[in-house]
């Protein structure tokens, strides 16, 4: 009974570590959060030294993590049943195996649904559970795939925002903004507040893409986020009160970004200034143009 309790509970624990990463508003899965931000540490600590491959090889532990988590619950369930409550084909001995180990291979092929065929459940209550543990594994399956095609839309929308502040800081449009035409000046501006929420919001929703390192710096929204600040800063002296009032909806959409990446990664800062410091510190980006 405590085997199977325990069992249950480790593959309750996977299952929904998977539902808070996938599906829950967060994004983040308290088991799959720390683990990817663990390997980021060790990442930051060797100078990120596998660059891009650091984002999709955190995911890929995550993802192993929880194969791992459901693969020992579901053996932990079946290991009071070894050999007992199952047929093997002939020439397969189940002497010949020490019953955890022979556990642990009934749970990872039923989880992969291979259906070998070699070993089968006769006792009523691992019959039901069999199948359990193969729609588990066909929903672990489906759910890797989709988490690893769901994070591409962010990244774009991130390079993307990055690209724009980039070129603005090479045409240095913050030296003229207040003399800008308002209709222009408060175009940008906005476009650029509504760039910035969306950023904010695949932060709190994908939280894995903030541990994608890019390799081409004109890419890195870390090195190029500053400058959304000293646009904001010259647009508030502007002398156009639609100017000012796009300036004062970039600071908010800033200081909120702020607010979510102190709160969930860099940990660091107080004013938006010294938390996108501290992003890019964190991504080994300095943000001189």
């Amino acid at each position: 009974m405590l085997l199977t309790l325990l069992g249950i509970a480790v593959v309750v624990i996977g299952l929904w570590d998977m539902y808070h990463s996938l599906l829950h508003p967060s994004g983040t899965g308290a088991i799959g959060g720390r683990v990817q931000s663990g390997v980021w540490w060790i990442s930051r600590r060797t100078g990120h030294r596998f660059g891009s491959a650091v984002g999709p090889g955190s995911m890929v532990t995550v993802v192993v993590l929880w194969v791992v988590l459901q693969g020992v619950g579901w053996a932990l369930v079946y290991l009071p049943h070894v050999p007992e409550g199952f047929t093997y084909s002939p020439g397969v001995d189940p002497l010949n195996y020490p019953d955890p180990v022979d556990a642990l291979y009934i749970s990872l092929v039923t989880l992969a649904t291979l259906g070998f065929g070699d070993v089968v459940a006769t006792d009523p209550w691992i019959r039901l559970a069999t199948p359990l543990e193969a729609l588990t594994g066909f929903a672990l399956l489906t759910a890797a795939l989709t988490w690893f095609t769901q994070i591409y839309p962010p990244l774009s929308r991130r390079r993307s925002l990055a690209l724009e502040l980039k070129f603005l800081a090479e045409v240095d449009y913050a030296a003229g903004i207040a003399q800008e035409d308002p209709v222009t000046a408060t175009r940008v501006l906005d476009g650029l507040a509504a760039e910035v929420a969306k950023a904010r919001i695949d932060f709190t929703q994908h939280g894995e893409t903030y541990y994608f390192q890019e390799e081409d710096p004109s890419l890195s929204l870390a090195r190029h986020l500053s400058y959304a600040l000293e646009l904001r800063d010259r647009a508030a002296g502007a002398s156009s009160p639609r100017v000012r009032t796009s300036a004062r909806r970039l600071g908010l959409a800033l200081e909120q970004l702020g607010a979510t990446l102190r709160e969930d990664f860099v940990v660091s800062g107080e004013g938006p200034e010294e938390v996108f410091a501290a992003y890019a510190a964190d991504h080994l980006r300095d943000t001189g143009r």
